[in-house]
């Protein structure tokens, strides 16, 4: 099975997000894997009139999100279901596209430069950061923002790939993969989980030089 099969398949079993969330909010940004849990938006600085990358983009509500806030926005995912699914949701959003690709491929390929990328619990987490790392700075405009978020080391979910695929790496060898690869300013820390959970979230921010 390919890897854009395991994904659609595993799309397939994937729950859509809330019409609202616990505010009323039709759009929002979520981080973690806790519904109404951890930062918004504002991790990423403002996005108003930015060219924002998502990696992982999925059903796309956190990157229209962004869209609804003034930035312009592409969505990558190599679940060809994901598109689909993604572009009948937003379909009267303006300024927000889909592409189906893998991340890679669509870096090396790409001519596109990003003020934004942002990964949540997306290729980031799937990729060789040897690999991926260089390839989102070479598509990013000095002083950009990458932010990304995965579980912590440890940790076990469904997602595709297995756990000796993910890259679920600790603040610190964060900081220096980032600081290899032409970023600065990082910050990794751990979220907490809500209450009567165990499991946290990474959450990752980093500036490109």
């Amino acid at each position: 099975m390919s890897l854009a099969e395991s994904w659609d398949k595993y799309a397939v079993g994937s729950k859509p997000r809330r019409a609202v969330n616990a505010t009323g909010d039709t759009t929002w940004l979520n981080w973690t894997q806790y519904a109404d849990h951890g930062p918004n938006e504002s991790v990423l600085g403002p996005v108003a009139g930015r060219r924002v990358l998502e990696l992982g983009s999925g059903s796309g509500s956190n990157l229209a999100h962004l869209v609804t806030l003034g930035a312009m926005g592409l969505g990558v995912d190599v679940a060809p279901a994901r598109e689909a699914v993604a572009r009948e949701r937003w379909a009267d959003l303006a300024g927000l596209e889909f592409r189906t690709a893998e991340a890679t491929a669509f870096l090396s390929e790409t001519d596109e430069a990003f003020d934004v990328v942002l990964s949540i619990f997306g290729a980031v987490w799937f990729v060789d950061p040897h690999t991926l790392l260089p390839l989102i700075r070479s598509r990013m405009a000095s002083g950009g923002t990458l932010a990304f978020s995965h579980l912590p080391a440890g940790s076990q979910d469904v997602k595709p790939g297995g756990a000796g695929l993910r890259h679920n790496h600790s603040p610190d060898a964060w900081e220096h993969l980032l600081t290899s690869y032409g970023f600065g300013a990082v910050s990794a820390s751990l979220i907490e989980p809500p209450e009567g959970r165990t499991v946290g979230t990474m959450l990752v921010r980093a500036l490109a030089r």
